[in-house]
């Protein structure tokens, strides 16, 4: 074989093998490629009606029956129902979105049952409005639930959350004037609630009630969210909840309402009530920390009943009064520290048939007395009040001076009045 045949050969065999080593790679980088899911379909909802072609029905049926996840989208602006939907369940998960944000579902002809039931796991609604449901807009039977700029409005439930699901996020909507925004039945793990506005709601914003402690992990956050003129901002009884950085005005009846224990409130702005603050009764253990109230017609915060609960380091400031302790277990006191009350219109810190221990609180300018102690009245008996005190700043008259600044808890007998004194 000649010198140029030797050379022809070689670069045959070098042309060879690039040839197959770019198959290779594209095949490999073909199967590693992300692609759409197997199974996975897209469902647009084109009609404004309750069944037949186009509808958000079909596209619910389809997304039942589809083999990969299922996202509908609905590009009409209105979706006026006359029935109940099918519920929202697939193995793969449901997204719901609307194509232009704020596609509504116009649910006044339902006289029964939810509008969306959220049966299958991995569900997301996001853009859509829910309005006019005389029953529960979306009622929620599982995981990994994800609610995103959406609104729910003039019904009677917004979100009802079930015993059963967990690792919920609600964040971005909008509440408003339904009978109670969100209502939880129970402790949810890894559920968070953030964001969100809830106005004029009746009855609350948001409500995580049980008839019994619950002895289940799992604690809700609420946080971030914006709640106005709400017969109640949030109700909580016997389910772990942390409410921390929310603003609340308004509130027709307590903005917060603790019965029974797991709650932690910490650094909200209340304010502007025609009753209370935050009422916490029989809640053992609550913690009631760093909060600013303003501008309450009675009392900013009230507990009663709940052993070794803590007040902490609340700011409050223009309310009729700042604070009542009210027959609590003197074997597990409540524990009120570094509070400040500035201004109140009559009584600082009211002590009723309770044995707190107050510790470094501070009352300003008060009109009436700084600390009122009374025995209370139960059964035929009273019960003695007895707080303890210490490093406290308390003042019984409306004018205060550098000198009264100083006073010690050893001279307290003009700031503290006895039960037999009150008017």
């Amino acid at each position: 074989m000649s010198t140029k045949q030797r050379i022809a050969v070689a670069l045959g065999v070098f042309v060879l093998l690039g040839a197959l080593a770019f198959l290779g790679w594209s095949y490999e980088t073909k199967r590693a490629a992300p692609g759409p899911a197997a199974g996975a379909v897209t469902v647009d909802v084109t009609s404004p009606g309750d069944s037949g072609s186009g509808t958000l029905r079909e596209a619910l049926f389809i997304a039942a029956a589809a083999k990969g996840q299922a996202t509908v989208v609905i590009r009409t602006k209105t979706i006026t129902l006359q029935a109940g939907l099918p519920p929202l369940v697939n193995a793969h998960g449901v997204r719901i979105v609307a194509a232009q944000p704020g596609a509504e579902i116009d649910a006044r002809a339902l006289t029964a049952g939810p509008v969306l039931d959220v049966v299958g796991d991995n569900t997301s609604i996001e853009g859509v409005a829910l309005r006019n449901c005389s029953g529960t807009a979306i009622l929620l039977r599982a995981a990994h639930f994800h609610l995103q700029s959406s609104a729910v409005e003039s019904c009677d439930v917004g979100v009802d959350v079930m015993d059963n699901a967990s690792d919920v996020l609600l964040e971005h909507n909008r509440f408003a004037s339904d009978r109670i925004g969100v209502r939880f039945g129970a402790p949810s793990r890894n559920t968070v609630v953030v964001g969100n506005s809830f106005l004029q709601d009746k009855d609350a914003g948001l409500w995580a009630v049980r008839g019994s402690a619950d002895g289940r992990a799992g604690t809700i956050t609420v946080r971030d969210n914006h709640f106005s003129a709400n017969g109640s901002g949030v109700v909580t009884g016997n389910v772990s909840l942390l409410v921390e950085h929310n603003d609340i005005a308004s509130s027709r009846d307590a903005a917060i309402h603790l019965i029974g224990g797991g709650a932690v409130i910490r650094s909200n702005q209340i304010r502007g009530g025609t009753t209370m603050g935050i009422v916490a009764e029989y809640a053992g253990e609550a913690v009631i920390d760093r909060n600013e109230l303003e501008q309450f017609a009675t009392y900013a915060i009230m507990v009663r009943g709940s052993p070794n609960a803590l007040v902490r380091g609340n700011r409050i400031h223009s309310c009729g009064y700042g604070m009542a302790l009210v027959l609590g277990e003197p074997r597990k006191p409540i524990t009120v520290v570094g509070n400040t009350i500035i201004e109140p219109k009559f009584d600082g810190i009211d002590v009723m048939g309770d044995s707190p221990i107050l510790r470094h609180n501070q009352v300003l300018r008060p009109h009436n007395l700084a600390l009122h102690v009374l025995d209370y009245p139960l059964g035929g008996e009273n019960v003695t009040a007895r707080p303890f005190l210490e490093g406290n700043n308390f003042r019984a008259n409306a004018l205060q001076t550098a000198e009264d600044l100083q006073m010690g808890d050893t001279q307290m007998s003009a700031a503290v009045q006895p039960a037999t004194q009150r008017k």
